[in-house]
């Protein structure tokens, strides 16, 4: 028993100190982790998969939507703050390209073809456009909002060139 050694290591967290005892043999302790220090890693979650579900992009649980578009100040499950996300017209402008241009192009071809009545119009073409346009918007803005935590996206700086002092240049 000469060569056991009891250590005692104090653990300073940013809440409370806690002593620890080790017992073990040799100059150097084994320390073990104290869950105040642990910081919880999270796993690589796809963009498309979280936004199109509307999940929060780090922990993939808890809802980002407050509403149909409304972002929530921050995850439920995990506390991200979505202050970083900021699609902007990002959705309106995927929807417009893919959804709308269709359906518009489609009401031009019936109304050229046929020369229909506005009552095929209302029956046809509004439908069309909303259903094209409508439910698309909120897995579009999840994904948006999902790809710029995965790629950390930013708002763009401009770099200023450091000015080296008067006394240091030759």
């Amino acid at each position: 028993m000469s060569n056991l050694r009891a250590y005692v290591a104090l653990i300073q967290t940013s809440r409370t100190t806690q002593a620890v005892f080790f017992a073990g043999a040799g100059p150097k302790p084994f320390f073990r982790k104290s869950r105040m220090n642990k910081q919880q890693s999270w796993p690589t979650l796809s963009p498309i998969r979280t936004g199109i579900k509307g999940r929060c992009p780090r922990c993939g649980e808890g809802s980002i939507f407050d509403g149909f578009l409304k972002l929530k100040p921050r995850c439920p499950h995990c506390g991200l703050s979505y202050s970083f996300a900021d699609p902007a017209d990002g959705p309106a402008f995927f929807v417009i390209c893919f959804g709308c241009i269709p359906a518009v192009a489609f009401a031009i071809w019936l109304e050229i073809a046929f020369t229909a009545p506005y009552w095929v119009h209302l029956v046809t073409t509004l439908p069309l456009i909303l259903l094209t346009c409508i439910p698309v918007l909120r897995p579009l803005k999840g994904w948006l909002v999902a790809s710029q935590y995965f790629y950390k996206a930013e708002e763009g700086r401009l770099a200023t060139p450091e000015v080296e002092p008067a006394e240091n240049r030759g």
